[in-house]
């Protein structure tokens, strides 16, 4: 048996411990994701903080969480006047407040909606909210249908993803950096920012061509914080009005050259689409002098462990006809309907897809009689530590429960398969 980790290894993260002095500070790579040497690796037991107790059950756990099972005061001490979360007794309490919705998530989330009448449709299903917060926006979206990663590092924030797994809101550890974020390209029908402050055109826009790969074409990039509408907010940005318009232009003329279009764009919320037609990409991409430029055809488009970002835009590719936002099946039509890629799939077919989903059926409704908690509220996250189509996922798709699939990095990559039902996951090497 394998004994106790030390006190001090309460809220270890293995991979994401901050190794300053050996990644450096450029670029944050210091916060990436770096496997430890064996000589740093624990082989004991994490031991819960003191005074753990189970997590308040969803869905009151959306709204409070027991304090001693994320004690963490730094982040409520800084954001309590954003109304992100508050201390009261022994619990934080989740007001809904954000430092761009100071009237809270669901009038944001309203007004997203008024820019997008896809988010009502079952158009958009899944999204990434990088730079999450507590993840208060992929909480609010849960009761619209539409299922968020919530992302965020582990900063001076200390716990943002702790929090959202604690309120029982998917969510992972990770930061855009130096590799690629571990998702397949042309996933997320929905990419939002709320004040994230990731410099987005920066190193030649790197971080905005990593949103552009992970997104699907005709999928949606919201903004909301500089520098949007910058000539109301700049005065608080502690900046001036010419340097926020100088961002302002040079986002939008970054977001031109990789085939985005300005969308709509109300307040303090702006939101760009991705093409889905690629007459843009060779118009636009196949001069020789195009920045950023295309990316060559032998980068792999869903290669994404351990696998370096590069200042080139990923170009969907031409074979895939039906996988844009406008032509894969609304939610929930397209949890069983058999998506695209599967012939991207060594052995993939509509066959193979539906025998896989009937299984899973037969499988979940088992594994019911087996552990009675699994499908009612006593069980709130699972992860499918080596899911195919995401079968599992969906059979289960309604219980009070979120699925984290994961396909391993060296086996058959069908996480995209995952996305395009609608679900959502991760890539892991076991």
């Amino acid at each position: 048996m394998f004994k106790l980790c030390p006190y001090n290894c309460k809220m270890y993260s293995g991979l994401l411990v901050q190794r300053w002095k050996k990644y450096g500070v450029h670029r944050l790579t210091f916060m990436e994701r770096h496997c430890p040497p064996i000589s740093d690796r624990k082989e004991c037991l994490i031991p819960p903080p003191d005074g753990y107790k189970p997590p308040i059950r969803w869905p009151k756990s959306r709204d409070e969480c027991w304090y001693r099972n994320v004690p963490y005061d730094w982040i409520n001490k800084q954001k309590s006047n954003q109304h992100w979360l508050r201390k009261q007794g022994e619990k934080f309490l989740f007001p809904g407040g954000g430092t761009m919705f100071p009237d809270g998530v669901s009038a944001y989330v309203d007004l997203m909606q008024d820019l997008i009448p896809g988010m009502k449709d079952g158009t958009v299903r899944t999204a990434i909210d990088t730079g999450c917060g507590v993840a208060s926006w992929g909480g609010d979206l849960l009761d619209r249908g539409i299922l968020t990663v919530s992302l965020a590092p582990r900063d001076n924030h200390e716990a943002q993803v702790q929090f959202a797994l604690e309120r029982g809101i998917p969510a992972i550890l990770g930061i855009i950096s130096t590799q690629r974020l571990p998702f397949p390209s042309n996933s997320f029908d929905m990419a939002h920012c709320s004040r994230c402050l990731i410099p987005w055109t920066e190193f030649g826009g790197i971080y905005l061509l990593e949103i552009n790969r992970i997104l699907r074409p005709g999928g949606f990039w919201v903004l909301s914080g500089p520098p949007v509408n910058y000539q109301r907010r700049w005065r608080g940005w502690n900046t001036t009005i010419e340097e926020q318009k100088t961002d302002y232009d040079n986002l939008q003329k970054l977001l031109t050259s990789m085939c985005f279009k300005l969308y709509n764009k109300r307040d303090d919320i702006a939101v760009w689409q991705k093409t889905s037609n690629s007459s843009c990409y060779s118009s636009k991409l196949s001069k020789t002098n195009a920045y950023p430029p295309k990316c060559d055809d032998s980068l792999e488009p869903n290669s994404a462990w351990y696998t370096p970002l590069r200042p080139c835009v990923m170009v969907p590719s031409p074979n895939l006809k039906k996988s844009d936002l406008s032509s894969i099946p609304k939610w929930p039509k397209r949890l069983h309907f058999p998506p695209e890629r599967l012939s991207e799939i060594f052995g993939g077919s509509a066959s193979a897809f539906k025998h896989d989903d009937s299984k899973w059926k037969v499988r979940a409704k088992h594994y019911k009689t087996l552990l009675p908690a699994l499908g009612t509220d006593k069980i709130r996250n699972v992860m499918d530590m080596n899911t195919v189509y995401g079968g599992f996922a969906a059979a289960m798709i309604d219980d009070p429960i979120w699925v984290m699939n994961i396909v391993s990095s060296y086996g058959p990559n069908t996480l995209s398969v995952v996305y395009d039902r609608g679900l959502i996951g991760t890539y892991h090497d076991w």
